[in-house]
């Protein structure tokens, strides 16, 4: 896992400055031990599991994922996928749609039609966009590759059930927030989105999630 990103002390100020609830959060998971943002820096693995954790439960997630890892032989990258077979994939309890996305993400991949490196020079949109064309990854998924593999700072992402239940339980609003809420929190957080919605969550889950 890579270190702690460099802006993440820095958001923090600002948005215990902006707002008080993410001054009274920040505080509350403050600690020399806390746990943040940090990455993989492996798309590749980032991808699958994304497209195996969607629709189901975390736990659920977690128990085909460690099937996956090691039908892998604990070697998650586009070589090793592209070998197994439908069957062996689909023992690890994963539906017909997510084997053909991660079948389909590894020889995109290998043929690099897919190629990870140019995403760093992209926008976040044009990012979003790029992931997005690849198979069983919609915008959702997109953003948490953003969020979690490259750590980019401003990501919001308001189709997440997760970040919208902790917008309504922190904020006294009915759950669903209305959008107008949303938008305004996001003009307020931004450009540190990323590190609100860490926070956001880490309110609703105390259990760090990580891509």
């Amino acid at each position: 896992m890579s270190k702690t990103p460099i802006y993440w002390i820095k958001a923090k100020k600002y948005l215990s400055k902006k707002d008080k609830v993410m001054s009274s959060l920040i505080k509350k998971y403050e600690s020399p031990s806390e746990t943040v943002l940090t990455s993989r820096k492996d798309v590749f693995f980032s991808l699958c599991k994304s497209i195996i954790g969607q629709q189901i439960s975390v736990a659920a997630a977690n128990s085909v994922f460690l099937k996956f890892k090691k039908k892998c032989k604990n070697k998650i990258n586009a070589k090793t996928v592209d070998k197994l077979s439908t069957t062996q994939l689909k023992s690890c309890g994963l539906s017909r749609q997510k084997v053909k996305g991660i079948k389909s993400l590894a020889k995109q991949v290998l043929n690099k039609q897919f190629n990870p490196r140019l995403i760093s020079k992209m926008s976040d949109e044009e990012a979003i966009i790029y992931l997005s064309q690849l198979r069983q990854i919609g915008r959702w998924s997109a953003e948490m590759i953003l969020l979690f593999t490259y750590n980019r700072p401003n990501i919001w992402p308001v189709q997440d059930i997760g970040l919208l239940r902790a917008i309504s339980n922190n904020f006294n609003k009915k759950y669903l927030p209305p959008d107008s809420f949303v938008k305004h929190l996001n003009k307020k957080f931004t450009p540190y989105c990323s590190v609100a919605t860490w926070y956001l969550w880490r309110s609703i889950d105390p259990e760090p999630i990580q891509y």
